[in-house]
């Protein structure tokens, strides 16, 4: 009977030492990140049966478990996951937003001086300081659009350093989950199915750090492995197998980092749109849906400033009585070819209609009979064409020479706001006159009027003499001599546009028979200010985009969708951060140590010990009562 007993007390001391352990274990690493409480299973030995039933051998220690929902931890992953990826979403778009919409660095303040100094030319023609303002003014404006479109590049490298650091942690952290994977089936192997607590916390840790850089996929083995996969399923630790990604340049820009898998004899690349989720998701997604199409709206502004503004003043007449020159230097599209091309390849394009045109990069198909030319952001292409030239939305391909399955992608509007500057440094040649003069005859003897007139076009004709002469007698018809212009008998409507030439007049009132009236070179246009005032009014006129939108609302609306994005990435991103923190609560609340409920254990583990010590005791003085008889 003593013997027994003292078993039995024996057992009550193991549990209750193996408790006291895992309590001081617990209370050790509350502070320790990834760390899920513990707990000593207890459970009663194999009874003794006697003749009058069974009688309890004691208690024994079946196992240490950890308190750990899987439910929750694959709740918080997608949560982390989720958060991350708006996280790093809202921080880069931020970036934009403060760069367009700075009150002082944007780039109104200079799109108005420059303006300003146009209307100040086109109210003092001739004067030199005016002018001179105005090319500061025009290089300040270039100069701003130089330095924005750099910032756009700053932040592209950016995006490009993060994916290659992230890579590089994705495979660190992979690389660990498989040898834990490794040291957790060794373990648990040598102590007979027994879970290793410590080691699967340290591996789920590593497994949420890891869902904070892309979308995760548990698969748990039967072996205690967990397999991990990303994207849509790309496999990234099979077992103690680790899969290798890598940053690599995109195959239609080579300065475009993107993702690939690492095969060893070959690399593969993963389809950006499967990398949703974390930070990395986070980034390809800013670039693709926000970044690219920023920076081509703005070049797109650029572009339409410098091709609109020298359209109308090649229309012009500068101080030396010669047509106007190209204000602006337009910048070329970009062409970029695909790294599979054959280096022979090439091909050429122009920007035909600025008004045309989107902020939309375009993609060139050749299937080795015909040219395909698409849209890149809506997929919008041209029939297949044999031939060259292409054109779509006012981008024309004008030639090109490729092998069957090849490709490129042109962006005209993405580098046009690093790429443009003044074209000329000479105030005498700003073309602030308009070129033409218009005149009636001092014998005319009718009411009629003839307005200045209006270039339309450069025509070879344009400042050649031209006369309008009214029939006599007067019959409602007039007739049109000089160079380039011979028409007879027309009818006469007041107010209506006359064409030729180039250019266009109105005759109004009632003009007499007889009555001519004269269009020729502007020889005295100095103080001429006509075209300087079309030029001004660039700025409020809808050039771009279908005539849609203007210099002026075309970069107020790109600030505003840049403001309306980051403001509801905001709020996403808050939202989404409060909804994980209620995710780490609810699994700190199952899974996290209660110090207050620990010190209390500690105490009742500890009574337990003292009675089990009680009960050896007690079987040694029965023994020595025993003894004694």
């Amino acid at each position: 009977m003593g013997n027994s007993l003292a078993n039995i007390g024996v057992s009550g001391l193991r549990t209750a030492q193996a408790q006291l352990l895992t309590t001081s274990h617990n209370i050790s690493n509350a502070s320790t990140p990834g760390y899920n409480r513990q707990q000593a299973i207890a459970s009663t030995n194999i009874p003794d049966m006697r003749g009058n039933g069974f009688v309890g051998q004691g208690v024994q220690v079946s196992t240490v478990q950890r308190i750990f929902s899987q439910f929750l931890f694959t709740q918080s992953l997608q949560t982390q996951n989720q958060s991350s990826q708006l996280d790093s979403y809202y921080n880069e778009v931020k970036q934009l937003d403060n760069l367009l919409a700075d009150t002082s660095s944007g780039l109104t303040p200079a799109l108005h001086a420059f303006f300003n100094a146009v209307q100040d030319v086109a109210a003092n023609p001739a004067s030199v300081p005016s002018r001179q303002a105005m090319l500061s003014n025009a290089e300040a404006l270039t100069g701003r659009f130089q330095s924005m479109d750099q910032r756009f590049s700053e932040v592209r490298e950016g995006v490009n350093s993060q994916l290659t650091s992230s890579v590089d942690e994705i495979n660190s952290l992979a690389k660990q989950i498989g040898r834990m994977n490794l040291n957790i089936q060794t373990v648990e192997g040598s102590s007979g199915g027994q879970p290793a607590n410590d080691l699967r916390d340290q591996r789920d840790a590593l497994i949420r750090d890891l869902s904070k850089l892309a979308n995760v996929s548990v698969v748990r083995q039967d072996n205690g492995h967990h397999n991990v996969f990303i994207g849509n399923g790309q496999a990234l630790v099979v077992g103690s197998e680790t899969m290798a990604l890598k940053a690599v340049p995109s195959r239609e820009d080579p300065q475009r980092l993107t993702v690939a898998m690492d095969l060893g004899s070959k690399t593969v690349l993963i389809p950006e749109h499967q990398l949703q989720g974390g930070s990395m998701g986070g980034l390809i997604a800013f670039r693709n849906e926000t970044l690219d199409s920023a920076q081509n709206e703005f070049g797109l502004l650029a572009l339409g400033l410098a091709k609109t503004f020298n359209d109308q003043h090649r229309l012009g007449q500068d101080l030396s009585g010669l047509l106007g020159e190209d204000f602006f230097k337009v910048p070329e599209p970009e062409i970029l070819s695909a790294l599979d091309n054959t280096s022979a390849s090439s091909v050429t394009a122009i920007v035909s209609d600025v008004s045309k045109l989107t902020a939309s990069d375009y993609r060139l198909d050749f299937d080795g009979s015909n040219y395909t030319l698409t849209r890149l952001t809506d997929n919008t292409a041209t029939a297949p064409t044999a031939g060259l030239p292409l054109t779509l939305d006012g981008l024309s391909v004008t030639s090109g020479s490729m092998q069957a399955g090849e490709y490129f992608v042109i962006q005209p509007t993405r580098e046009a706001a690093r790429n443009i500057q003044v074209a000329i440094s000479d105030t005498a040649k700003i073309a602030a006159a308009a070129p033409i003069r218009t005149e009636a005859a001092t014998s005319n003897t009718g009411t009629g009027k003839i307005s200045a007139g209006k270039v339309d076009t450069l025509d070879a004709n344009l400042q050649q003499a031209v006369t309008i002469t009214f029939h006599s007698p007067f019959d409602g018809k007039f007739d049109i001599a000089g160079v380039g212009a011979a028409e007879t008998d027309k009818d006469y409507e007041s107010g209506a546009d006359i064409s030729f030439n180039g250019l266009t007049v109105q005759i109004s009132g009632e003009p007499a028979a007889g009555d001519t009236f004269t269009i020729g070179a502007n020889t005295s246009g100095v103080s001429d200010n006509r075209n300087a005032l079309l030029l001004a009014g660039l700025q409020t006129k809808k050039t771009l985009i279908g005539g849609t939108a203007s210099l002026q609302s075309g970069y107020a609306r790109l600030v505003s969708q840049i403001g309306n994005q980051t403001r509801e990435l905001e709020v996403m991103n808050t939202a989404q951060a409060n909804l994980l923190a209620q995710t780490d609560q609810s699994l700190q609340s199952l899974s996290g140590v209660n110090l207050e409920e620990e010190a209390a254990n500690l105490l009742r583990y500890q009574q337990a010990f003292q009675a089990s010590s009680k009960v050896i005791e007690v079987s040694n003085t029965l023994f020595d009562t025993l003894l004694r008889i």
